[in-house]
């Protein structure tokens, strides 16, 4: 019966039959053992040579690393395994033979190892950050869907910037100008008032020259909006969606977890509500720290970030940031003109920023006043002010970048880990 490594457990003490490729192996006289993986998990075989054909032993031995294989044998549980289980190989038939695999089980530099990405992705430790990646999607999915979100896919080529365009990369569509979509979120203001709560799920294109473990050029975002929704309300959607990722990542990740030694006690307490301090407090706390070159109305670094967190054991929210460093879009707060109605969802352990957030300018002349504001007096707005014109509403939404949550949640140092292939600022190959 053919199977893959993920069912074995259905099957003990029966033979089954499996399509791998060698990750490793290691033998003696008498016995070799084949580290296998198929793509849903690994497990070990073990070949004993008073137990098999001879030829079936000397294939076992010689079997060079990435050799596709279809190995025969019999489950059994094994405590000593991380994975319970491990396989009495009575059979082994190679497929097709690899030859001077590049990716060793030697040390290899990241340039090296980046170069090789698709090679590299095939590995106990990559493997288990794409699988963790791939269940906080899946969750996503149940979370938005399970309160009410209607799933909506804003375009990739737009005609205008969300957030300015110094940071966007141009091209041509046919004879005008275009730009890769650095967010869907004006989009999906419209697509909020068409169907109440919707999120987005794709690509987005930052061209920001910088080289930071954090960033990315190109990266994924989940960007919920929602119609008659106060900033409170959104902020707690935000950490309940957070609490959720999280829980189902303990949940249904613990193997890969363990791979990559995943502290898993200080994802455990992740659970709303969160603690939120407003751009006010946090100055003062940093000025507390010693960060005296930080005064009001900057923005805030990877350092200053890293302060703020390590106070808390959760995610913090940094709320009502001054209006002169956030983007145009975004709701003044009801007390005073110069903060606006936002929050930062800062990630514990250094990973940053996770999360962006605001409610957004419901008024016609309030928003039209802040386009002229900003320079963008051009008709590529018109349609997002029209929103304002008919039957608007009060309404909030955020972006979470995946990447950065993938790291924080498996634990994994840089972004660049979280992606299948990721664009870095010196790098679009493989």
């Amino acid at each position: 019966m053919k199977i893959t490594i993920s069912d074995v457990n259905k099957y003990v003490g029966e033979e089954v039959r499996i399509g791998a490729w060698l990750a490793n192996k290691r033998s003696s006289g008498k016995i070799a053992f084949l580290q296998l993986r198929d793509g849903t998990g690994f497990i070990q075989g073990v070949v004993v040579k008073a137990e098999v054909d001879e030829d079936v032993f000397q294939k076992a031995k010689s079997i060079t690393q990435e050799t596709s294989l279809y190995v025969t044998g019999v489950v059994r549980e094994d405590e000593r395994s991380p994975f319970g289980y491990e396989l009495t190989v009575t059979n082994v038939e190679v497929i097709h033979e690899a030859v001077d695999y590049p990716i060793t089980p030697k040390e290899h530099g990241t340039e090296f190892l980046m170069d090789h990405r698709h090679l590299w992705l095939r590995s106990k430790r990559q493997h288990a950050v794409m699988k963790i990646r791939n269940e906080i999607i899946r969750a996503t999915y149940e979370f938005f869907n399970d309160h009410g979100f209607v799933k909506v896919d804003p375009p990739i080529l737009t005609g205008s910037a969300p957030e300015g365009t110094t940071e966007l990369f141009a091209t041509k569509y046919f004879d005008e100008d275009a730009y890769l979509s650095q967010s869907g979120q004006l989009y999906m203001e419209a697509a909020a008032m068409a169907l109440g709560k919707v999120f987005s799920f794709g690509p987005t294109f930052r061209a920001e020259k910088s080289k930071t473990r954090r960033h990315l050029i190109e990266f994924w975002m989940i960007e919920p909006e929602m119609a008659f929704t106060e900033h409170e309300e959104s902020l707690k959607v935000q950490e309940e969606y957070v609490s959720h990722i999280v829980q189902s990542v303990l949940k249904n990740c613990q193997l890969e977890l363990k791979t990559l030694g995943r502290d898993t006690s200080k994802l455990e307490n992740i659970k709303a509500p969160f603690p939120r301090i407003s751009y006010d407090e946090a100055i003062e706390f940093l000025h507390e720290k010693g960060f005296d070159d930080i005064k009001w109305g900057d923005d805030f670094g990877a350092p200053h970030e890293t302060a703020i967190a390590e106070s808390y054991d959760k995610p913090v929210f940094i709320t009502n940031y001054p209006k002169g460093i956030k983007p145009f879009y975004m709701q003044p707060a009801p007390d005073r003109d110069d903060v606006v109605l936002c929050a930062d969802l800062i990630a514990p352990e250094g990973y940053g920023e996770i999360i962006g957030g605001s409610e957004r300018i419901h008024d016609y002349d309030l928003l039209k006043q802040q386009l002229e504001a900003h320079g963008l007096t051009s008709g590529a707005y018109e349609w997002y002010l029209e929103l304002r014109k008919y039957g608007s509403v009060p309404h909030s939404g955020f972006g979470l970048g995946l990447e950065r949550t993938v790291a924080w949640i498996s634990g994994v140092e840089h972004v660049r880990e979280t992606i299948p292939f990721p664009r870095l600022l010196n790098r679009l190959y493989p």
